[in-house]
Parts: structure tokens; C-alpha cells; sequence
């Protein structure tokens, strides 16, 4: 037990503070806009990331990991508070966090490894883009003072690593925001803050009860909201669990990650807090900033509680070109510029899957949107390429009244009909034989297949005989396959 917590909550503890600490600034600015989208008081947002990370840093799979509020959460919530109101938006967040513990007690988690690298990578590249578009506002018809500090907390981030020993020690997009907020304290520049984003609470959260009638009415209105927020909120939960998996060579547990989403939501759902989910933005800067232990994600919560209800007045003063200088540096940094470099070392088909969810995400800013379409569309590249990996050869025999045919490979619904068609119906032969030792049979529409070659050389006046099945194939065909049973023309026409 006690290696346990030394392992995962006291090994890291000054980069875990410090990253936590940068994690919390940028927090929230997202947590207010985020709130804004879903037609919110910024306190519902503040509360929900504050909530979302400190019980995910008990309760989930993946340290160093940061869930809170999210825009792809707000966007689902957005009809719901217009036509029914923020209670029902507190009740839809419990019943996402039931429905998502549920779905870790099914395992579901398990699934992220259908979803291939080639998904995952424009995936990853669609989310730097939107978080560098997402800036843009901040740099579009402002003054110029808001370029040279941006440009100045860019500089900051990046040189102030080099600088001998305090450049190790510090994260520098903590100095850059603590750099310019001096800056702009003591300038008295006119530009835009935190403050300028929306009312910050000046309270802690209190435990409430949903002010909506529990009734099946109430139900059939927040299950289809609850039902997409729990599968947009752990498909971004579980490729964030993914990201951070490779930038650390560690593993995680994607079912547990699950679960633990689950009881954050069902917490901050009581507390007035939105459905949240996994951020991979904040979590690379958390990673890149040091972070590697659950402390880390514990600490931006509190840090983040801290300054939004006990320091608002100084966290008011940040101005936003700091925080942008930040996301920049995140979306520079989360962009994989290897899958550019590389394309053209890559297959065809994972390129185009690549692209396909980058321009997916891109245009409609819904990753799970993306994310199902690239899963769809490497399914089918993979069933058409083992679909193709199928080798027919016959021979005679020595008596001349045989045909053997050696089937290799796979038979499955891509391949069914290749299957089919390298059979000679026309050739008088007094018998056939289908060797399958090197195939394997998947599913109905293969059997099928077989039926159909059988009963057809039956009707030429050919014995047939299929020999070599393995055992999962030849439990399947006497299941399913009606070439071997009474009335066998009838059976498949039938059918």
C-alpha cells in the first residue's frame, strides 16, 4: 500500500505541483468559455473542473491525466439548457456518470484497441488544429499590444528551458504567465483578461439536488443527452488515456478510467457542475510541464478552486494573451509533425484514414464524429485487404475424375464472393474436393458461400466433398451451413 501511494502520488511531487499549477491557470479560461457555450454561469464550468479533476485523480485509470469541462460536452448540452434549463443539465450529468460506470463495468474500454494509430493520429492532429483556431479570436482585431505579449509568452516558453538551472526547475508556461501578468499590471495596458471572460465565483460549491420531477417523463428527456455524453465523453477520455500512454511509455487502465469518469460526473452533477470528460490539450501541458503522477491532477483541481474563489481578484488580472501563448504551445506541440514527414513512407489507406478525421474534426469540431468515421473506414481497408489475401489452386487427380481445390486464407463477407467465383460449374467432373485445411470460415455469409459451390457441382452431377475444416470453422458450418442436411435446395432458396 504504501509503495503504492510513494509510486503513483509522492514520486514527482515538485514537477507535479508546479505542472498542476500551470494546468489550473489554463483551466480557466476554457472552463468559462465552455460554460458560455452551453448557456451557463461560468461558475457551473469553474465547478465542474475543479470537481471532474479531483475525483478522476482518485478514481481513474490514468495518471497524469486531466479531465474538466469540455467544449465537446457543451456542444451536447447547449439544446438541452435552452429548452429545459440548467437543473436539467445537473440531473443529464448524473445519469452520464451512471451510464459511463456502467460502461466500465462492461469493460467497454476495452474497445479503444479496435481503433487503430492511423485514427488516433488525426485524431491528434485535428485537436492541435482546433485549439490554435480556438486562439484566434483572442488575435483577431486587437490592439498590438496583445501580439508582442504573445509573442513575448512564446519566447518565454520556449527559451526560458535553457536558461541554467531555474530553466529545469520551473515550468516555463508558468513563468510566462506569471512574467506577463506583472507586465501587464504594472504597464496598465488596455487589453483582454480573465476577468473580462466572465464573473468568477466568489463561494465554494455547495451539494445540491437537481430541482427536476424524477419520473420516466424526466428520464426519456435526458437519456438521449446523457447517452451522447457519455459515449463522446469517453471516446475523448479514452484516446486521451492513449496519447498520454505513448508520450510516457507507461500503461493504463482504460475500464477503470471509465468508471472513474463516471463517479467525477456523478460528484459534480450534485455539486451544479456540466459533464466533463478527458482534455487532451491541458494534459500535454501537464506531461510537457512535468506532470506524471496522480498529485499532478489533484493539484490543478485544488489550485484551480483556490484561484477562482480565493484569488480571483489576481487570477481577473491574467491577461489572455499569456493563456494563448500557452494553447499555441500546445497545439504546436500535440500536432504529430512525424505523419506529415512521412506520408509517403505510410500506406495509401492509412494516410487517407489520417487525413479523413483531421478534415472531419476540422469541419464540424466534433471529435467523436471523426473519431467513428476514421474506425468505420480502417474496417473496411483491413476487410478489403485480408479479403484479398485469398489463394485458390486446383489439380486433378491422377485418374482424371477429381478436382481438388485448395483453398488458403480467409472467408468472410469481402471474400465470399471471390470464394464463389473460382469454381468451375461448366468443367464434367464425376467428383470434387474442397480442401480447407489453410482457410478459415467467419461468419454466415462465408458458409453461405459454401453452400451455394456444393449444391451447385451437386446439380452438374459431381460428388462433393469438403474435408480440412479447422474446429472453429467446422463448428460454424454444422451450425449454419445447409449443403449436408435433408432437403438442401429447398433450405437455401429459402433462405
Amino acid at each position: 500500500m504504501l509503495q503504492m501511494i510513494r509510486e503513483h502520488w509522492l514520486s514527482n511531487i515538485r514537477a507535479d505541483v508546479l505542472s498542476g499549477t500551470v494546468v489550473a491557470l489554463a483551466l480557466i479560461p476554457e472552463a468559462i468559455a465552455f460554460s458560455i457555450i452551453a448557456g451557463v454561469d461560468p461558475k457551473v464550468g469553474l465547478f465542474a473542473s475543479f470537481s471532474i479533476c479531483v475525483v478522476i485523480a482518485f478514481a481513474g485509470g490514468r495518471p497524469a491525466m486531466i479531465s474538466a469541462a469540455t467544449g465537446s460536452m457543451a456542444l451536447v448540452l447547449v439544446s438541452l439548457v435552452s429548452r429545459y434549463g440548467v437543473e436539467y443539465l445537473f440531473v443529464t450529468t448524473i445519469l452520464t456518470g451512471i451510464f459511463q460506470i456502467l460502461a466500465g463495468v462492461f469493460r467497454l474500454g476495452s474497445l479503444m484497441r479496435f481503433v487503430s494509430r492511423s485514427v488516433v493520429t488525426g485524431f491528434v492532429n485535428a485537436l492541435a488544429i482546433l485549439i490554435f483556431m480556438a486562439q484566434l479570436p483572442e488575435l483577431t482585431d486587437v490592439s498590438v499590444y496583445v501580439y508582442f505579449m504573445t509573442a513575448a509568452g512564446l519566447g518565454i516558453i520556449y527559451l526560458f528551458p535553457y536558461v541554467p538551472v531555474v530553466g529545469r526547475v520551473l515550468p516555463s508556461p508558468l513563468v510566462a504567465i506569471l512574467v506577463l501578468t506583472g507586465v501587464y499590471m504594472i504597464s496598465g495596458i488596455h487589453i483582454h483578461t480573465v476577468g473580462d471572460m466572465g464573473q468568477l465565483p466568489d463561494s465554494l460549491p455547495s451539494l445540491i439536488w437537481p430541482d427536476v420531477p424524477l419520473n420516466l417523463h424526466t428520464f426519456f428527456i435526458i437519456a438521449p443527452y446523457a447517452l451522447t455524453l457519455t459515449v463522446v465523453g469517453l471516446m475523448e477520455s479514452m484516446m486521451t488515456a492513449t496519447i498520454v500512454d505513448d508520450l510516457t511509455d507507461t500503461s493504463s487502465n482504460k475500464n477503470r478510467e471509465c468508471r472513474g469518469q463516471g463517479m467525477a460526473n456523478i460528484v459534480t452533477g450534485f455539486i451544479g457542475g456540466m459533464a466533463g470528460c478527458g482534455m487532451i490539450g491541458q494534459t500535454v501541458i501537464n506531461v510537457k510541464s512535468g506532470g506524471r503522477t496522480r498529485l499532478s491532477t489533484l493539484t490543478a483541481g485544488l489550485v484551480l478552486l483556490i484561484m477562482v474563489t480565493f484569488l480571483n481578484d489576481w487570477v481577473a488580472q491574467i491577461p489572455m494573451a499569456a493563456l494563448v501563448a500557452v494553447m499555441i504551445m500546445v497545439s504546436i506541440g500535440t500536432f504529430s509533425w512525424e505523419s506529415i514527414r512521412d506520408l509517403r513512407k505510410h500506406p495509401p489507406s492509412t494516410n487517407i484514414v489520417m487525413l479523413t478525421v483531421v478534415a472531419v474534426v476540422v469541419a464540424t469540431g466534433n471529435l467523436a464524429i471523426g473519431v467513428f468515421i476514421g474506425v468505420l473506414m480502417s474496417a473496411l481497408f483491413f476487410a478489403n485487404k485480408v479479403g484479398r489475401l485469398l489463394h485458390i489452386n486446383s489439380i486433378v487427380s491422377q485418374d482424371d475424375e477429381t478436382r481438388v481445390y485448395e483453398i488458403t486464407g480467409q472467408v468472410f463477407f469481402a471474400s465470399a464472393q471471390q470464394f464463389q467465383d473460382a469454381f468451375d460449374f461448366d468443367e464434367t467432373l464425376a467428383a470434387v474436393r474442397i480442401d480447407l485445411r489453410r482457410a478459415h470460415f467467419w461468419d454466415i455469409t462465408a458458409v453461405g458461400a459454401l453452400d451455394k459451390v456444393v449444391l451447385r457441382f451437386r446439380r452438374e452431377g459431381a460428388t462433393v466433398d469438403v474435408v480440412g475444416l479447422n474446429e472453429a470453422s467446422a463448428t460454424l458450418v454444422d451450425r449454419i451451413a445447409v449443403h449436408d442436411k435433408p432437403d438442401a435446395e429447398k433450405l437455401l432458396n429459402n433462405g
